[in-house]
């Protein structure tokens, strides 16, 4: 069974009109059930939100769900302003401020907006967070590439790699070429200016580590050494090493991803209903 998916756009506090997508399972009346958690995906860098489609789809009919365009990103507007980590660190607490009770999804450039997000922010908005395939500080670093200066010499080709290499699943020509067009709507140095370069690993590191609520890091083969360290250092971490994915491992083995993220969930919503603020 698939949820039906509506779009939603809210404006946030500099100006930006944002895309949303939601999803959820709705009572007689309609109307979503507020009670539940939403699970709030951020996408990560270039991507739409519409990458999360086997989530929304699948989980929308048990849970709510709610996908972000950040700005430039799928359907948003693109506006001349606030490409840099700590604007989208703020969107990103406009985006959760629309829902009552959030799990925040990030994967790869949107975990470390997510991560940005709580050391802006805190956690008070939150009831977990989930990263999903991206550095989070911890040891061996990732190895060095020249992806902004290849971007920088010819672009397309870059973002054609680029996208190729992220799943290990088939995938037409023409949904590929649909996601290079998605990414190849910002500006060039707009685009380049959301990596948050000069900024020290061990900043995602202490955030990370300090985090007080349920955390669950999801990752494919080039950071389970990071897994496991973070598991070292933060006790009580989720871990899960999706071995035999490409780098959107939700689209890869979407099955397996929403399983997990459905018990994780679960897990967290009964363990609120039970805290004694709740009682």
């Amino acid at each position: 069974m698939s949820a039906e998916i509506h779009s939603a756009t809210f404006t946030t506090s500099d100006g930006v009109r944002l895309r949303v997508m939601e999803a959820g399972p709705r009572g007689p009346d309609g109307a979503v059930a507020a009670t539940m958690p939403v699970m709030a995906f951020v996408p990560g860098w270039s991507m739409p939100a519409a990458i999360w489609q086997p989530q929304l789809a699948a989980l929308g009919a048990s849970h709510r769900v709610a996908a972000l365009d950040p700005r430039g990103q799928g359907e948003s507007e693109i506006p001349a302003h606030g490409f840099n980590i700590e604007r989208r660190a703020a969107d990103v607490r406009e985006f959760v401020a629309r829902y009552e009770r959030v799990v925040l999804v990030g994967w790869s450039l949107g975990a470390l907006e997510a991560l940005q997000y709580v050391h802006r922010y805190g956690d008070a908005a939150l009831e977990a967070l989930v990263l999903i395939d991206s550095s989070v500080g911890e040891d061996p670093p990732p190895p060095a590439t020249q992806f902004i200066e290849a971007l920088q010499q010819d672009r397309r080709a870059t973002i054609e790699a680029f996208v190729r290499e992220m799943f290990s699943s088939p995938w037409t020509a023409l949904e590929l070429d649909a996601l290079v067009d998605a990414a190849l709507r910002m500006p060039l140095e707009a685009s380049i200016s959301l990596f948050p370069r000069g900024i020290p690993r061990e900043h995602w590191r202490d955030i990370a580590r300090a985090f007080g609520k349920p955390l669950l890091y999801v990752v494919t083969e080039q950071f389970a050494a990071q897994a496991r360290n973070l598991l070292r250092n933060r006790p009580g971490t989720r871990v899960e090493v999706f071995e035999a994915t490409g780098h959107a491992l939700f689209v890869d083995e979407p099955d397996r991803f929403n399983r997990l993220l459905a018990a994780f969930v679960d897990e967290v919503a009964a363990a609120a209903r039970h805290a004694p603020d709740r009682a």
